[in-house]
């Protein structure tokens, strides 16, 4: 019978599944375009016949125009063997600790309700994002109210904090948040384990278009867990590509 993991042990694992995705084939690292072609859906098996190696995979993409809400399509292009994936280093990460490990509640609200997020690449445009309910606790003495969205049937938080641009991604930082609940978006406990919290997808390309942290969800205290930012070997800037 094995022995269970330790909390310091389970994170190690963590940070270790964290590199094997982001450097996955059409993990974080692998995206080089995002290309969107308008009202019309792309040929995306005549654009993955079309790529120039075999390490380089098409998928496709869709979202709403920020003008007209209509659907609007698009293509990511990931390739395994990328600039980025060469260049990567390591995640620079905080020291697990325990006191960063949080209980909070959460309280659903009604389906419809949406909160305007910011997205990095919009130019202060914003997109409507469903929050199917509240998040609350307290830290050091401040009561909080957080908005997480419903990330394909998971709760994400996007937050930000004063170790922003100084210690950790200037732009915030990302939280998966798991429900003791039996069904998602039923009221129940909820851990805020901020030692995994993570750099977003923008962190690694600059192809992503990331969510930003709303009013409510900026700590005006710093939170010192979690991952920091991402180091590349050499000069390599994942701007440079743009």
């Amino acid at each position: 019978m094995s022995t269970p993991l330790t909390a310091s042990e389970d994170h190690a694992r963590w940070q270790s599944e964290r590199r094997d995705a982001v450097t996955a084939r059409t993990g974080n690292l692998a995206l080089i375009e995002t290309r969107w072609t308008g009202s019309e859906r792309p040929d995306l098996a005549a654009e993955q016949q079309g790529a120039a190696s075999a390490s380089v995979t098409v998928t496709a993409l869709e979202r709403k125009d920020l003008t007209t809400g209509e659907a609007e399509y698009g293509l990511r292009v990931w390739d395994a063997e990328s600039p980025a994936i060469r260049a990567f280093d390591h995640i620079d990460t905080y020291d697990y600790d325990p006191d960063w490990v949080i209980e909070a509640q959460f309280t659903p609200v009604d389906s419809d309700r949406t909160v305007p997020f910011e997205h990095i690449r919009d130019n202060g445009g914003s997109r409507e994002l469903v929050v199917p309910g509240d998040i609350t606790f307290t830290l050091g003495g401040v009561a909080h109210r957080l908005a997480a969205f419903d990330d394909a049937g998971s709760l994400l938080l996007v937050f930000g904090d004063a170790t922003n641009g100084a210690e950790t991604y200037g732009a915030g930082r990302f939280l998966f948040v798991p429900c003791d609940a039996a069904e998602f978006g039923a009221e129940g406990t909820v851990v805020l384990d901020f030692n995994r919290a993570f750099v977003p997808p923008c962190g690694f390309s600059a192809q992503y278009n990331c969510p930003m942290p709303p009013a409510q969800n900026r700590f005006a205290e710093p939170i010192r867990a979690g991952e920091k930012n991402v180091v590349f070997q050499g000069d390599f800037d994942i701007y440079a590509a743009l």
